[in-house]
């Protein structure tokens, strides 16, 4: 995995503007990582107060999902843990461009109420040429947050700082700094990267296999259990969901062939990805508590996947996502 370059004529041991840190020019796929102030627990169990903090490993995952599908983001893997969280997205600033003006108004409404003006549109107003001129300079606005990392981390991690401060029952910082993001420029900085953040419960003795990983994308991916209802209604009990009316995003899917036109996924199968996976895991490192058990069954076998069953799931999720990218379409099968 590499990190974006500095420039020569700056001070390497500076803190870097995060415009030279993310640069989707270079690279639309990102790892980013938040971690809690003194190492305060966002989720589990405290052991030095007993208190438990597991129901907190819910509302970021839910968070994720939700946020992934209102921004022009796609979330590639993610693994919440005790005290921080990971992610690897990948950045699709194109993907704004044709949303119309009330398409983003709708989008960033869903998360914040809007500046009055914005309010009153939306309440079907009648408004004079400059007050519509202003609101569609306010939707440009949005516009490009909604294609932006640093806005995406923004929603996600001041709602959970807000709602555990509230549960805490204090006040302060509840994230130690500003994400910290780390650009993956090639395919295979992108793959071990994943499989990083896929094996950290694993790592961290938490689980014994990737399909047993609570709160990871690979085990969403394999045993998909997310509640778009619940996440919606625990969202707007906690004040941080306004509505939420886009189709839910799938997590971004792997392409095993190369395509001669434009690809948006990840360029390897996930039955290699779960091989993959399966095998780093049980590769012992004496810095880590855990690993799986050299004498666990191959991944595929223990998840009873057969290729031609997989190549049938894999089309069906293919599918799915190209719905989910051609609203027309979606229309159109309904």
């Amino acid at each position: 995995m590499t990190m974006s370059t500095v420039t020569e004529d700056k001070d390497p041991t500076m803190p870097k503007a995060r415009a030279e840190l993310v640069s989707v020019s270079d690279t639309p796929f990102y790892h980013v990582i938040s971690r809690c102030v003194r190492r305060t627990f966002l989720c589990g169990q405290d052991r030095a107060t007993g208190r438990c903090y597991e129901h907190r490993r819910g509302w970021i995952e839910e968070r994720i999902r939700l946020l992934a599908s209102v921004f022009a983001v796609d979330v590639a893997a993610y693994a919440v843990m005790s005290n921080h969280y990971h992610l690897v997205v990948k950045l699709s600033p194109d993907e704004v461009e044709p949303w119309s003006m009330d398409e983003v108004l709708a989008r960033w409404c869903s998360l914040y109420k809007g500046p009055p003006l914005v309010q009153r549109y939306h309440r079907g107003d009648e408004l004079c040429a400059a007050e519509l001129r202003r609101v569609e300079e306010y939707a440009e606005t949005f516009r490009r947050r909604l294609a932006d990392l640093s806005w995406f981390m923004k929603c996600l991690n001041e709602p959970i700082a807000r709602q555990a401060n509230r549960e805490d029952e204090c006040t302060g910082h509840f994230w130690e700094s500003r994400f910290k993001s780390q650009a993956l420029d090639t395919e295979e900085a992108l793959l071990s990267c994943m499989a990083y953040v896929d094996l950290n419960p694993i790592r961290a003795a938490m689980a014994e296999t990737p399909e047993t990983s609570e709160h990871t994308s690979i085990k969403e991916r394999i045993h998909p259990t997310f509640d778009l209802a619940q996440a919606i209604a625990r969202q707007t009990e906690q004040q941080a969901l306004n509505e939420f009316s886009v189709p839910l995003k799938p997590l971004l899917g792997f392409e095993g062939v190369i395509r001669n036109g434009f690809q948006r996924g990840i360029l390897f199968s996930f039955e290699d990805y779960l091989e993959l996976v399966d095998c780093t895991g049980r590769i012992s490192r004496s810095d880590k508590r855990g690993a799986i058990d050299e004498k666990a069954l191959p991944i595929l076998e223990r998840l009873n996947l057969d290729p031609e069953r997989w190549c049938h799931r894999a089309t069906a999720f293919e599918d799915s996502y190209q719905d989910y990218r051609n609203p027309g379409r979606r229309r159109r099968a309904a």
